[in-house]
């Protein structure tokens, strides 16, 4: 049973069993993002991430594309000068920032278009599959602007330094093969089942013991930032776990070899 759902902005989501899924709903233009829709996304994912109900976060686009980054549109009067253009970027990286830090699990499911910001919000996400037709670009070289480092560090932690210097130098556009050859995409599903594949791995992921890993999620974020505050967070979380009555569930579970129930306490 589908326990919330929102629209708003063009921007849908949906909660069911502890699994959320955002929609991007704007296919007559490619899924393309408003500066409005910026804001709106990081507020959703915000939101959900101070939720502890939410186990798992979905992201795709509606139709037949993720998403083409932001609306080019809109850049005269919202992206025209430096001063307007740093302001785009804050509420870009917020977005961005939204996501990757979000401590629950995140999965981005990959139709069909997948360019610049786009792009960089599926980096932002833990996990990213893709159907054969997914299309991949870093336009900014072809557009004459640059993306900030806040917004380039997780699709160099998604891609490694040298994929992401000839995506962002050369502005090509790759597949879904070379996507997952080069680590980016976890698997590449048949067309009309990306959308099932999602939610079926969200299911599992939602099925197991949420501190556990939003414990292991802080883990990994501390391994690749050395920041010692991310180190510390990564330390309670784990240390929380064994305190947990799911820790005893789990334990319970095992020995009586059923399925563990777990409740995130």
């Amino acid at each position: 049973m589908v326990e919330r759902h929102e629209a708003d902005d063009d921007l849908d989501l949906a909660v069911d069993g502890g699994v959320a899924t955002i929609r991007i709903d704007r296919p007559l233009k490619k899924n393309a993002l408003t500066r409005a829709m910026w804001v709106k996304l990081a507020d959703m994912v915000e939101s959900l991430s101070i939720d502890p109900a939410t186990r798992v976060l979905v992201l795709e686009g509606a139709g037949e594309d993720f998403c083409a980054g932001a609306d080019i549109g809109e850049f005269d009067s919202v992206r025209g000068d430096a001063s307007s253009a740093r302001a785009y970027e804050a509420v870009n990286v917020r977005a961005f920032a939204a996501i990757s830090r979000a401590p629950m699990p995140t999965i981005a499911s990959i139709r069909g278009i997948c360019f610049g910001g786009g792009f960089g919000l599926a980096a932002s996400c833990d996990i990213r599959i893709a159907s054969p037709d997914a299309r991949f670009r870093l336009p900014p070289a072809r557009l004459g602007l640059a993306y900030p480092a806040e917004a380039m560090a997780s699709i160099v932690h998604a891609l490694g330094p040298q994929m992401a210097s000839y995506l962002v130098s050369t502005a090509s556009v790759v597949d879904a093969d070379w996507a997952r050859q080069a680590g980016f995409l976890l698997e590449i599903v048949d067309e009309g089942d990306v959308h099932r594949r999602a939610m079926v791995m969200a299911g599992e992921i939602a099925q197991n013991a949420p501190l556990s890993i939003r414990a292991a999620k802080a883990a990994i974020a501390a391994v690749l930032d050395p920041d010692p505050d991310l180190a510390r967070r990564a330390a309670e979380l784990g240390d929380a776990t064994f305190e947990s009555a799911d820790y005893a569930e789990g334990r319970a579970a095992f020995r009586q070899r059923r399925t563990p129930v777990f409740t995130g306490r």
